[in-house]
């Protein structure tokens, strides 16, 4: 018998199969793996890659060759993130009505033609308005791909699956450095200078991966048309989403409303994953600017290019931890205890930042642990999807409106904390970096004790049995069919779905 991949012990090993999950479910988890992780990473890498180049062609002549001085920089930034808190929620809430198959890569082509614009702007005014476009047209991929991600998978399969999802980020910010020193050997190739090849090249990279969503890319479970998986992986993928008390969808309606301001997860996650999510800010932009400002300020070719390449080691490191963190986190079985060691090790790297007169070794390194600490975050989208399972809209709505909040910090502290004629001091953003350090993990407890309160007085308890009893009701079904002719008609198939929605 030849290598058998789904028995794989190195699999079982490292937990990406539990021991106990049986063959067929280990074919459909590594068929969704591949559907839905292939296609989510890549275009989440290239939206990264596409709009990351904008720093990367700033240290690389964009500066120079359309006078971005004082804070046009952090406007332009400001821009981009406008759009995108704009379009955050419809985005989410359109993601549950219309098939996300064809509207993620249709968006995906949109924001690759404006960025393939960025390339021929004349001036700062219309570099404003490309990043604005871009902002509005990049906006489902990242939350959008976090939703049918986290629709899909056991609560003891989110950790990984989402770690992998995350560390397309720092890919694509890693490799737009790399892409840009290619660039920078394209200067004067037909009249145009090299950071502008770096937007050409991104939008040919961007535009293909499209391409791949329309064609292999599932929506949620109950509402698959994919030709990819057959009925009866169809149907145990609901199954076992059901097992796991993942509540099927309920349609949009407007008590959708009422239910997603009741939602504890919603506000406590919302400042909590914020929190985490801005406290390693410096190992971004101001690492990238000290980089450029203080440790290679001649700005030769070869500094430009030490620069480029020394500013993805951040990235680099998080992806190790990203990965460390989501196997330790599903071992454990909870997500607090990775977000308490990331937010000591903030807490002390922010604290050497904020001081600042230190050797630059030491400079280095805290920019450096605080991409470590970037590893983590990725966790805290998990929690959020396991503590709102019984409720997919509220979830969809609940995740849009953190990674909103998210939005309106990288819009608002660019403008004030971190404003670039500050750089590369910038006093009072790491003053606000250590502040918010330590609020966040005094926060860690918060979600805990609701958490802890809910199981304890059986909240939500209703919902969840009832769910779970959909899957038994299914798996019934199921059997019965099996023991017939192996075949579901389609009024047998009506009668299913009819009996599941009715049990849930």
């Amino acid at each position: 018998m030849g290598f058998d991949y789904y028995m794989n012990p190195f699999a079982e090993w490292i937990g990406w199969f539990p021991k106990h999950m049986p063959r067929e479910e280990r074919v459909l988890v590594n068929k969704l793996d591949f559907l839905i992780l292939v296609f989510a990473c890549a275009s989440t890498w290239a939206n990264n890659l596409d709009v990351n180049a904008i720093y990367n062609a700033y240290v690389s002549g964009m500066s120079d060759d359309l006078n971005l001085y004082g804070n046009r920089l952090s406007y332009l930034n400001a821009v981009y993130w406008a759009a995108t808190i704009v379009f955050q929620v419809p985005s989410n809430a359109l993601l549950t009505v219309l098939p996300a198959e064809y509207f993620i890569p249709a968006c995906e082509i949109m924001w690759g033609m404006f960025t393939l614009g960025t390339a021929f702007v004349k001036n700062y005014n219309q570099l404003l308005v490309m990043r604005f476009f871009v902002g509005v047209t990049s906006t489902p991929c990242w939350i959008g791909n976090v939703h049918i991600i986290n629709s899909w998978y056991r609560k003891q399969e989110l950790g990984k699956r989402n770690a992998i999802y995350y560390n397309t980020y720092p890919l694509g910010s890693m490799f737009t450095g790399y892409l840009q020193n290619a660039c920078m050997t394209l200067d004067g190739v037909g009249g145009l200078q090299g950071w502008r090849w770096l937007f050409i090249i991104c939008t040919i990279i961007t535009v293909p991966i499209s391409c791949i969503g329309m064609i292999f890319y599932p929506n949620v479970p109950d509402n698959c048309k994919s030709r990819w998986l057959t009925p009866a992986e169809k149907e145990l993928a609901q199954k076992r989403l059901l097992e796991e008390g993942f509540e099927p969808s309920k349609g949009m309606n407007w008590g959708i409303l009422k239910r997603v301001l009741k939602s504890w997860p919603t506000w406590v996650f919302f400042i909590l994953a914020n929190l985490y999510w801005q406290t390693p800010y410096p190992s971004t932009t101001p690492y990238l600017l000290w980089l450029n400002d203080v440790a290679y300020p001649a700005q030769t070719n070869a500094d430009i290019n030490m620069v480029n390449n020394l500013s993805t080691i951040s990235y680099a490191i998080s992806i190790v931890s990203a990965m460390f963190f989501a196997f330790y986190s599903d071992w454990r079985g909870n997500r607090w205890d990775s977000l308490l060691m990331a937010g000591v090790l903030v807490l002390a790297c922010n604290i050497i930042l904020l001081i600042y007169n230190v050797p630059k070794g030491l400079m280095f390194f805290a920019f450096i642990a605080l991409g470590f600490c970037n590893g983590p975050i990725n966790l805290v989208i998990a929690w959020i999807a396991e503590c709102l399972a019984y409720d997919l809209e509220v979830r969809s709505i609940s995740l849009a409106v953190v990674n909103m909040g998210y939005c309106i910090f990288a819009l608002a502290i660019p403008l004030t904390a971190f404003q670039t004629k500050d750089q590369p001091r910038f006093y009072a953003g790491y003053i606000w970096s250590v502040c918010i350090s330590v609020v966040e993990l005094l926060m860690i407890p918060i979600p805990l004790y609701f958490e802890r309160r809910d199981r304890r007085l059986g909240i939500h308890q209703a919902e969840t049995d009832l769910i779970i009893a959909s899957a038994a009701g299914l798996d019934e079904i199921s059997k019965e069919v099996e023991a017939g002719d192996g075949s579901i008609s389609s009024n047998e198939k009506k009668d299913l779905d009819v009996k599941v929605h009715a049990l849930s």
